[in-house]
């Protein structure tokens, strides 16, 4: 599913960091070798229906690569 982050996220958090990732191998093999980090937060997005829904997204990033595999865990309005 694509979509686009309107705003900014907040109420950011760090779920699970070092050998506690259970894809640690795959974010190495496909991004590069760094201390990934698995964060969630809350953020505004866009639908490819053009409607703007307040979500939670997972996300994995490590410094140096950014943020990557962004997904949407769960809506939070009731739209």
């Amino acid at each position: 599913m694509k979509f686009e982050i309107v705003g900014s996220t907040a109420n950011v958090d760090v779920i699970a960091a070092g050998p506690r990732l259970r894809i640690r191998s795959h974010l190495r093999k496909a991004y590069g070798g760094a201390p990934w980090r698995k964060m969630k937060g809350t953020a505004t997005v866009r639908l490819p229906t053009g409607a703007l829904r307040a979500v939670e997204l997972h996300r994995y990033e490590a410094h140096g690569i950014g943020r990557k595999d962004l997904k949407i865990k769960r809506y939070l309005d009731k739209s």
